[in-house]
């Protein structure tokens, strides 16, 4: 992977690489990402249909490398960069998390997200406007108690972990979904370097891409309305009239990416996501969290498409083909009048198309 250039100036310590893949090494993911390590090589249950673990199986027989993507952009922050000028990066180029480098410890130590950014707001915006200024001049290894970004408390050095193993995209499935994370790096054990940033949306392209080589399970032609699949109870949404504090509680409280905005009839008017709120510090709106949804998705600086929709009566598999070709993280379910019904994610199709078949409930456990 070469470095091509850094963003920023002033000694802004934030290294961009375009990455060329080149031969395969052995590529690992780390399991002291979280605490206790995910179950390898797990038997799998008897399926309801002789095709019902086709996807299981191709899981299995890849591993996080093959996911990775022939070219690809990682952004890499040095722990002395400020806060508030790593988020600014994060939003220049166009990424939602990177991994932390310590060049005392001359190693990965944590990744910063933009969950870590909603953190900060939520917590001391109702403070003094005061201490979220003084926030932003500390740095990233300054951060300390409850300063402390969440995703840094995750130790990522290589040479700490003696349970090293070769991770198949299965086991990539059950660690983003059992721990509800939202990226899993993936490290090259030999030189400790991170290749890329793995995610749920770069798991099912590459299963939507190379899934067609293999049978289609019948089940992919059930409509969503008979199939168990996606959150059709206690909706997390947010009204056109509540303020962006509102959204950025709901966020922290119930760990959702995304939420439908919706009118007082409950129709469906916008999406407010986690990416939408990183954009704050790039237009320094930070300061003003009570303006209402209307207006923050008014003057969003980047333009969105309209909802992306799905209807009860559709199949599975045409609501697979629409979230991979979009290359989005959720589809809202809605009625004939655009009412809100659910969600259908992508960890809750990796769940039913994956880990379900295995004997395995790592969404809900």
């Amino acid at each position: 992977m070469d470095q091509i250039h850094g963003w920023g100036g002033g000694g802004l310590r934030v290294k961009v690489f375009f990455g060329v893949r080149l031969e395969k090494p052995c590529v690992r993911t780390l399991t002291d990402l979280w605490q206790g390590a995910p179950p390898l090589f797990l038997p799998a249950a008897p399926a309801s249909a002789p095709d019902a673990n086709v996807y299981t199986k191709f899981m299995r027989n890849h591993c996080c490398y093959d996911a990775i993507p022939t070219s690809s952009k990682l952004v890499i922050f040095d722990t002395t960069l400020q806060v508030k000028k790593a988020f600014f990066a994060l939003v220049a180029n166009g990424v939602r998390a990177a991994p932390l480098w310590d060049n005392k410890l001359q190693c990965f130590v944590g990744m910063l997200t933009i969950t870590d950014f909603i953190n900060i707001l939520h917590r001391y915006w109702q403070s003094p406007l005061v201490e979220i200024y003084e926030l932003e001049e500390h740095k990233i290894e300054d951060c300390r108690g409850d300063y402390k970004p969440v995703e840094v408390t995750k130790n990522l050095r290589c040479q700490d972990n003696p349970s090293l193993v070769l991770y198949s995209l299965f086991d990539a499935i059950y660690s983003l979904l059992k721990y509800k994370i939202h990226r899993l790096p993936v490290i090259d054990p030999e030189s400790g370097n991170v290749l890329h940033i793995l995610t749920h949306k770069r798991i099912l392209k590459f299963l939507h891409i190379f899934g067609t080589m293999i049978p289609k399970p019948r089940y992919l032609q059930k409509r969503i309305e008979e199939v168990d699949i996606g959150t059709f109870k206690q909706i997390a949404t947010v009204r056109e009239t509540d303020t962006v504090y509102d959204a950025l509680a709901i966020f922290v409280q119930r760990r959702v990416s995304a939420l439908p905005v919706v009118n007082e009839e409950g129709k469906i008017k916008a999406l407010y996501s986690r990416f939408d709120v990183i954009n704050l510090a790039a237009q320094k709106n930070y300061n003003n969290l009570n303006m209402t949804m209307q207006e923050a998705i008014s003057s969003r600086a980047c333009c969105v498409d309209g909802v992306l929709k799905c209807y009860p009566h559709e199949t599975l598999e045409t609501i697979i083909d629409r979230i991979a070709k979009a290359e989005v993280h959720r589809l809202v379910l809605v009625d004939k009048d655009d009412v809100v019904g659910g969600i259908v994610s992508l960890s809750d199709l990796l769940q039913a198309l994956v880990l379900t078949p295995a004997g395995i409930d790592a969404l809900f456990s």
